[in-house]
């Protein structure tokens, strides 16, 4: 999945899969999970999202099915 780099001090890129509804982020540390059936609103809300590590923690983590890569 194609990422894209992002500004925030928890996350270094992001990526999205319309088709499957996939959030692919990876996190500065070099780790990279896979968030499921995420709407199109949510990763473009998380693009918008003043802090993208607060936007995540907050509205991605609780909610969505994941798995590390």
């Amino acid at each position: 999945m194609r990422r894209r780099a992002v500004t925030s001090a928890s996350v270094r890129s992001v990526g999205y899969d319309m088709a499957s509804e996939t959030l692919e982020i990876e996190y500065v540390n070099g780790s990279v999970y896979q968030y499921y059936e995420v709407p199109q609103p949510t990763y473009a809300g998380l693009l918008a999202a003043p802090s993208i590590g607060n936007y995540v923690n907050t509205q991605i983590k609780p909610y969505f099915d994941v798995a590390e890569v």
